[in-house]
């Protein structure tokens, strides 16, 4: 058999799609916080993490009963009352907190794309209200199409970013200027990266449409190691041309002259067009799964859907087993899809149902954006925050304890000791983090009168334009 089938590539393709997004941004910016020897490292090992996380999380599944559909059964399953809880309530912080992230990131890119309209909280309300009308629709059928030009955007949208600082930074002055390395600024680095990375709310999804389950860990090591390649090269090529100066968003080095020269206006454009169709199209698709467990655990809805077989819970099945009775055909697998999905579809069409899920949609949405807007101005903070807070959460800490908790006994010393430790670096990463920007948030302190123009540079470089030689013949 094929190293990688049609039907791996179809997964490889839809799982790129919905990881690679806003997270490649900050890439650049990562080096420029922690220099580029720990930003390296830090990039190595956060991709060996997410991808052996990934990895056990799928292997979880292929452990467990087919009535194991979701990253919340999969937490009841292995660790009952507890497991269920820890990973709704971390799947739902992060489909809630990652759209505040699109919501404040969108009013940025809109308010550069037209200056002088509305200010960046006008445009977050406004946006709000455009994408609430998808958002009311009952169920949402996003497909491949649709994640696929969200990924096509966010490639669009690098490959202009760096194409324009590129060429004008060429040609460069000698030397690029440090940053300033410290504690601090390589652990702030962990929270993009988890975001950037969060593959972890789709692959149980995606496990479930696989007819030969058991190819899905070679299907993730496959494509994170690609999208790993990526985040690579988008930083080297950033930070390679700009040094400490180049801000945390990418998007934000080619907007303005803060960095020395001015981009052409119409390639800023289409770069920010491009980011702000990738934030369109994934605003609905990762918010509905938290309205769908809002639905669940507010209103009572969706339970027969999702229900699991008590029974099945206490029957281990062996991994030999399992292949077996998941050797179906992928329209079995569908057919039973479109059963859950109508499942759903009848508990909407209840008397009043409709209302209230609506009602209720509205208001987190509302949420969303009041939230938003509140913490507009601390961008780079509330990426961190929900990265470190959120997303390690359910894409690392939680799939790595329940492979332990699941296989504990049959695994080779050094993979206990390799999955303990990253479980523990992580967790101190994720606390760290999200108690730092946590701060900046939620008790932010007074600005300094004069602050520096690039915050990661040594103090005699925090104010000095550092630029390409033309702009230094020129003045």
């Amino acid at each position: 058999m094929a190293f990688l089938t049609g039907e791996d590539l179809k997964i490889c393709f839809n799982l790129f799609c919905c990881v690679y997004g806003v997270g490649t941004l900050g890439m650049p910016g990562n080096y420029a916080r922690a220099g580029p020897a720990w930003a390296t490292v830090a990039l190595v090992f956060m991709a060996i993490v997410n991808i052996y996380a990934s990895v056990c999380m799928s292997k979880v599944m292929l452990k467990a009963p087919r009535s194991v559909k979701t990253f919340g059964d999969m937490g009841e399953w292995c660790m009952g009352g507890f497991g269920r809880w820890s990973a709704v309530i971390s799947h739902l912080l992060v489909c809630v907190m990652i759209p505040m992230v699109f919501l404040v990131l969108g009013g940025i890119l809109l308010t550069i794309l037209f200056p002088g309209s509305y200010k960046e909280d006008v445009w977050i309300c406004l946006m709000g209200l455009s994408l609430l009308p998808v958002c009311l629709v009952p169920t949402l059928k996003e497909g491949a199409g649709a994640a696929a030009a969200g990924a096509i955007g966010t490639l669009l949208a690098d490959g202009i970013a760096l194409f324009l600082l590129v060429d004008n930074m060429t040609p460069k002055t000698e030397d690029t200027f440090p940053p300033a390395v410290s504690f601090k600024g390589v652990a702030s680095v962990f929270g993009n990266l988890s975001l950037a990375y969060g593959a972890g709310i789709v692959i149980p999804a995606l496990q479930r449409e696989h007819s030969d389950p058991a190819r899905m860990p070679r299907c993730i090591v496959v494509t994170l190691t690609l999208i790993s390649v990526l985040f690579f090269i988008i930083s080297v090529t950033g930070y390679s041309v700009s040094g400490c100066q180049i801000p945390g968003n990418l998007l934000f080095a080619i907007a303005g002259k803060s960095m020395g020269f001015e981009s052409s206006r119409g390639g800023v454009v289409l770069a920010f067009l491009f980011m702000q169709m990738h934030i369109t199209i994934a605003f609905a698709i990762i918010f509905f799964p938290a309205f769908f467990i809002a639905e669940r655990m507010v209103l009572g809805l969706h339970k027969e859907a999702f229900a699991l077989n008590d029974h099945a819970f206490s029957t281990m099945e062996t991994p030999e087993q399992v292949a077996d009775k998941n050797n179906t055909t992928r329209s079995a697998m569908m057919s039973q899809r479109d059963e859950d999905l109508a499942l759903i579809n009848e508990d909407y069409k209840k008397s009043n149902s409709y209302a209230r899920v609506a009602m209720l949609r509205i208001v987190l949405v509302v949420l969303a954006v009041i939230a938003s807007v509140l913490l507009k101005d601390k961008f780079l903070d509330l990426q961190s925050f929900v990265g470190a807070s959120s997303t390690a959460l359910c894409c690392m800490i939680l799939p790595l304890v329940f492979y332990l908790k699941t296989f504990y006994r049959s695994l080779p010393l050094w993979e206990k000791c390799f999955a303990v430790l990253a479980a523990l670096v992580s967790t101190f990463l994720a606390v760290y983090v999200s108690i730092d920007t946590g701060k900046t948030l939620f008790s932010p302190e007074a600005l300094p009168a004069n602050p520096p123009v690039f915050p990661y540079c040594n103090a005699e470089h925090a104010y000095v334009v550092y630029t390409n030689t033309t702009y230094y013949k020129g003045h």
